[in-house]
């Protein structure tokens, strides 16, 4: 018998299969799929998933999810996963920095980002899934995947579904939102099956857009009759997204007891730079399973709506101001996922889950009732890091331990140094610091964020920065896919209006020019 998915927001009616709720991605009704039941390891699995190779550990949690899927195929899709496309045989490995302090090494992957150990997984998944549903005779057609980034998702989803048979990507990204180096790995990326659009707007203009653009039923319905294209997601509103996620925090702590850094049965804390709340969600959702997780710390940026509604449990974006910051894939006042932990959290209330996202629609905010603000509150804790603190703390870390982080990094280094108890912390380290190169130089020669760069320091380009950097510290570890981004043809130019039509007719010229 199969795990099945229910809605947030109980609008999708029947619950459905793993394989229809990744190929779907969005419940009907603009709700989320979370899984019926959730699964239970013992600590003694959970330890001993650590003496398998990554891939099986990755394995084990999907079946133990019950994927509607054969074991078989199951072990195939990790193997292609999680193999040589990684960079470090362990695929993310934990960096003990002294003092109770480890960091989780999530950017190992081909586009040197944590979204890599969703999105080299779920491409696989999406293919297999949407074959099975047609094999069935449930689905005769060919998708869309529309990607709305702050950064990273982008590249990493388009590294993902390139060429895939059958599958389309589309990624909107915030003109001059992200960094020089992550433009750069979406512009030149090579396919024939994909498109990026630059966006006149921020972030949450590009994932409000679109989830506008599914939730318009009418256009759906001309893509299907014209085009026999049904659109799907690979943002983290993708349980197929979620899912891989949660592997690395079970398989985290297993390995942290093999290699002596703490005690089976002990607990950790886990701290997580958080933009649209998927990753510290794949953290809880471990806990839930039985991973000895207590605290799981919310780190945020300048933009700190996530950190003021666990404070206060009022989520207010109604007057709030989007920041640019030096860590751009938390730059977020949007933070979609945050729907399922609430969902969690009231016993699974769809009902509630509703009538807060409407007025969240409606009034650009919502309050939580008390008991739910309750549990929200002995499960996390959550603090900000403004920009001159985080840069701060990139060049405190590279000075005492000899080790470079990127600017996310840093923000959840330093909110877990203010939040720490007596457990130790398990900081996710999302990103390779070669991605965020300006802001890290600006950091390790304590130049504020406000003020120009060298003359000359301005004239390099992002690759040439790294290479600078690279000299100046020692820290020669640059990945062969940052590194020659330079030689790489910019293939993609356009720069749409954030307005829901505008997407559209994107969206319909791309499907004329493209044979998928």
């Amino acid at each position: 018998m199969s795990n099945l998915y229910i809605d947030t927001r109980g609008k999708a009616g029947e619950p459905v299969s793993f394989t229809t709720a990744v190929v779907n991605g969005l419940a009907e009704g603009g709700g989320l799929y979370v899984p019926q039941s959730i699964p239970q390891l013992s600590l003694d699995q959970i330890c001993a998933l650590a003496k398998l190779p990554y891939a099986q550990r990755a394995a084990s949690i999907y079946k133990a999810f019950e994927v509607d899927l054969d074991d078989e195929t199951v072990d195939d899709l990790m193997a292609q996963a999680y193999g040589r496309n990684f960079d470090d045989e362990e695929i993310c490995p934990i960096a003990s920095l002294g003092n109770g302090m480890h960091v989780l090494e999530l950017w190992h992957g081909p586009t040197s980002a944590f979204k890599d150990m969703a999105l080299q997984c779920l491409p696989l998944y999406f293919s297999a899934s949407a074959q099975k549903l047609r094999d069935e005779g449930v689905i005769d057609n060919k998708f869309l995947i529309l990607v709305a980034t702050s950064g990273d998702t982008g590249k990493a989803a388009l590294a993902g579904f390139a060429d895939k048979p059958g599958v389309g990507i589309a990624v909107m990204f915030p003109d001059g939102g992200v960094s020089d180096i992550q433009r750069k790995q979406m512009v030149t990326q090579e396919g024939e099956n994909v498109m990026v659009w630059a966006v006149r707007g921020n972030f949450d203009d590009c994932q409000t857009g679109a989830k506008a653009v599914f939730n318009d039923a009418e256009f759906n319905a001309k893509l299907a009759e014209e085009k026999q294209i049904a659109l799907s997601s690979a943002n983290s509103i993708n349980w197929g997204r979620l899912l891989p996620q949660v592997v690395y925090y079970v398989s985290a702590y297993g390995k942290m007891v093999e290699s002596g850094q703490i005690q089976a049965g002990d607990p950790i804390d886990v701290c997580v730079p958080t933009g649209n709340f998927g990753n510290i969600l794949a953290a809880w959702y471990a806990k839930q399973m039985g991973t000895p997780i207590e605290r799981l710390i919310c780190a945020s940026n300048d933009n700190r709506v996530l950190t003021d509604f666990i404070n206060t449990g009022t989520y207010d974006i109604s007057d709030r101001e989007f920041v640019l910051t030096p860590s751009p894939s938390m730059d977020i006042l949007v933070s979609s996922n945050l729907e399922r932990q609430l969902f969690e959290l009231t016993g699974r209330n769809a009902q509630a889950i509703d009538g807060w996202m409407r007025d969240l629609s409606a009034d650009r905010k919502f309050r939580v009732d008390e008991e739910t603000f309750a549990k929200i509150r002995a499960d996390f804790a959550s603090d900000s890091v403004n920009s001159a603190d985080c840069l701060a703390t990139v060049k405190r870390v590279f000075e005492e331990q000899n080790y470079l982080i990127d600017p996310h990094t840093a923000v959840a280094y330093e909110v877990a140094e203010r939040l720490r108890g007596e457990n130790p912390v398990l900081v996710a380290s999302t990103a390779h610091w070669a991605k965020f190169g300006s802001s890290v130089y600006r950091a390790l020669h304590g130049i504020a964020g406000s003020d120009p760069l060298p003359e000359d320091v301005q004239k390099l380009t992002g690759c040439e920065l790294n290479r600078l950097i690279a000299r100046e510290t020692g820290v020669d570890n640059i990945p062969a896919g940052l590194a020659d981004l330079d030689e790489k043809a910019v293939r993609f130019e356009q720069v749409i209006e954030r307005e829901t039509a505008s997407i559209e007719s994107s969206v319909e010229e791309f499907l004329a020019s493209v044979n998928l």
